[in-house]
């Protein structure tokens, strides 16, 4: 029987890497493209794909099950911006904010996860299509981490870690030993910007993971447009956790790092 995968499309370079690499592993996609997040040029792959609003919860269960879908992934980044300020307030998704603990990206996920596990469909992770991405420990650049850049690492580390088992960013800003900036809604390279504004060049991109972090719920990710970011910023460096975050265009990222003395390493 052939393989089906249902893939949630949001923003990034997510969906169309595991929509490709999951074809190679003889997979048929059936992707749900969020309006607003997924790249409008997303095509099927050689699959199905329609697009929907971020709060068609239902209308995404009955086309994943309409194309036979019993398992599937959360592919890219869902801004929650565009899901609370929602209007319809019978609708599946708003009941969970409503219901939820907090509304957190990760509850409102996990209520949804537990909704589509009712319905017959199961998430899982998307790590077995991106592994081709992770990067393993060591320097990626030509360029170096200096010793106050190192420094700030070290210092920054374990501080990122708290934030993102607190729920709050998986992206810290530092300089000189000081937070400068904490990713909140906004995302990674808003942050870093951000950073750059406040302390000028020389900050320091600081990305983890959460200690005990699901990747069916939210896989962290880096890639060029990050870089892009650090370049614009004025930063001296990124360092993200080694072997689980995929780092998208990283042959490109990696040209433009050394490019303008930027330098990007993996940590354990």
């Amino acid at each position: 029987m052939e393989k089906r995968l249902g893939v949630i499309a949001g923003s990034g370079e997510s969906p169309a890497f595991i929509q490709d690499r999951a074809r190679e592993l003889g997979y048929l996609c059936v992707t749900a493209a969020i309006r607003g997040e997924a790249e409008p040029a997303l095509h099927p792959a050689g699959g199905i794909l329609s697009w929907f609003q971020v709060t068609n919860v239902a209308p995404i269960i009955r086309y994943f099950k309409s194309h036979g879908i019993r398992q599937a992934v959360f592919a890219g980044k869902i801004d929650p911006r565009n899901i609370y300020p929602a209007k319809s307030r019978g609708n599946v998704l708003i009941k969970m904010l409503e219901k939820g603990r907090d509304r957190s990206p990760e509850t409102v996920i996990r209520m949804a996860m537990d909704y589509f596990a009712r319905k017959g469909i199961s998430f899982i992770s998307p790590e077995p299509f991106l592994s081709p991405l992770m990067c393993p420990e060591g320097p990626l650049t030509k360029k170096r981490p200096t010793a106050a850049v190192t420094a700030d690492i070290a210092w920054g580390w374990e501080r990122a870690r708290r934030l993102a088992d607190a729920d709050i960013g998986q992206c810290l800003i530092v300089k000189a030993k000081a937070v400068v900036a904490v990713e909140g809604m906004e995302g990674t390279d808003a942050v870093i910007l951000r950073g750059g504004e406040l302390a000028g060049p020389g900050c320091v991109a600081i990305k983890v993971a959460r200690s005990r972090q699901d990747p069916r719920v939210d896989l962290p990710a880096v890639g060029l447009d990050t870089v892009r970011s650090l370049v614009t910023a004025g930063g001296a460096a990124l360092c993200f956790e080694a072997g689980r975050m995929p780092f998208f265009q990283k042959e490109a990222a990696v040209a433009l790092a050394d490019q303008h003395r930027i330098s990007i390493s993996a940590r354990p």
